[in-house]
């Protein structure tokens, strides 16, 4: 109770979410506080939010990090309720969003170059800490504040609840497809992995004009992929046979995968000058013997979210050529099982919790 009670005594302005209290990760009602509305702030009502599989690392503190209690959520989208005096790029009504980061020190090198995703000092948008010295808390919650710098517009072409997930695992595969120049037409791109990152990949490198092959260990996922997901071809990592036909023919890779893979099999799939990219975060370090990259001039790469400019562009990118997350849309009072349906990847293919209409329920 304790906790909850200084929590609600940081700021003034009264807020209400789901918090994992310890490293056991289950989540319940908290009562906390935003501050309020100063001079370059935007506050809004959050209507929906995505459930990231960061959000269940960082709720069971896997990556050590986590300070508690913990609100997650960084795929954020609502509606603005108030502007500060200063703000010049948003109004009441708007549709907006917050993503993964909340501040930076705006005065980097990578800040200057609109990389505040990159700054060594960037502000988490939950777990982090505020420049007043607070702990940042995140969308599964009825209000946020947060900086014009570091929120977004959500085109009126987007439905708010599959917008969500873009603000995360929708820039994690954009960025590099645009970084490491996979966006052209013609080009040849696979994408490992079929999840809440890859299939969003897909979308976005077929809608960019390439050649899209998904690559998994999971032949069940082929007509999802072709059909479902407009992929080009499938291939099955697996099969000894399939890989060796395809050896050389690819421009680049997106490697979505979080758990251990060889990474050997995939290098020998690129093309001279070929490209792997990892977006995934493997527990445990990935074995690349130099061998395979010298012969052909390979590159494994990898990229982290965007910065503001490239994630708003992203997202107009998106509402262009209707460019939208799969989501099974829940109430908030389901997201201790969603979580658990997530660890076992039991998700077509991203949770988004319906905070506009069923957080309040549980006040």
């Amino acid at each position: 109770m304790a906790a909850i009670q200084s929590a609600e005594q940081e700021h003034p302005v009264p807020a209400f979410g789901w918090a994992a209290r310890d490293q056991s990760g289950v989540l319940s009602p908290f009562n906390f506080s935003r501050r309020e509305t100063g001079e370059t702030d935007v506050k809004f009502k959050v209507l929906y939010c995505g459930i990231c599989h960061s959000d269940l690392h960082m709720i069971k503190n896997e990556w050590g990090t986590s300070t508690y209690p913990l609100v997650p959520g960084h795929e954020i989208v609502g509606q603005v309720t108030e502007v500060g005096s200063q703000v010049t790029r948003f109004n009441p009504g708007d549709r907006v969003g917050v993503g993964c980061i909340v501040a930076s020190c705006r005065s980097c090198d990578n800040c200057i170059d609109d990389l505040e995703n990159y700054c060594p000092k960037y502000t988490l948008t939950y777990s982090g800490l505020s420049s007043d010295g607070t702990i940042t808390y995140g969308g599964y919650s009825d209000v946020m504040v947060c900086d014009e710098h570091f929120v977004l517009r959500i085109p009126d072409a987007l439905p708010l609840h599959s917008a969500a997930p873009l603000l995360c695992a929708g820039i994690t595969v954009y960025s590099p497809l645009r970084y490491y120049g996979l966006d052209r037409p013609g080009m040849k791109v696979g994408v490992v992995g079929l999840g809440g990152l890859g299939h969003v990949a897909v979308k976005f490198a077929k809608a960019m004009g390439a050649k899209v092959t998904v690559i998994s260990t999971s032949p069940a996922k082929k007509e999802e992929a072709i059909r479902n997901l407009g992929a080009d071809s499938f291939l099955i990592s697996r099969d000894q046979d399939e890989m060796k036909a395809a050896m050389g023919s690819f421009d680049g890779i997106i490697d979505t995968v979080s758990a251990d893979h060889p990474l050997v099999p995939l290098i020998g799939l690129l093309k001279t000058n070929g490209k792997l990219v990892l977006v995934g975060a493997p527990p445990k370090p990935l074995e690349l013997p130099a061998f395979s990259l010298l012969m052909g001039r390979k590159m494994v790469g990898g990229s982290g979210i965007g910065g503001m400019k490239e994630t708003q562009e992203m997202l107009d990118f998106a509402a262009k050529h209707g460019v939208a997350a799969e989501v099974e849309v829940v109430p908030v009072e389901y997201v201790n099982e969603a979580m658990e349906r997530l660890e076992r990847a039991d998700v077509k293919y991203r949770f988004v919790i319906d905070v506009g209409n069923t957080l309040l329920n549980n006040a």
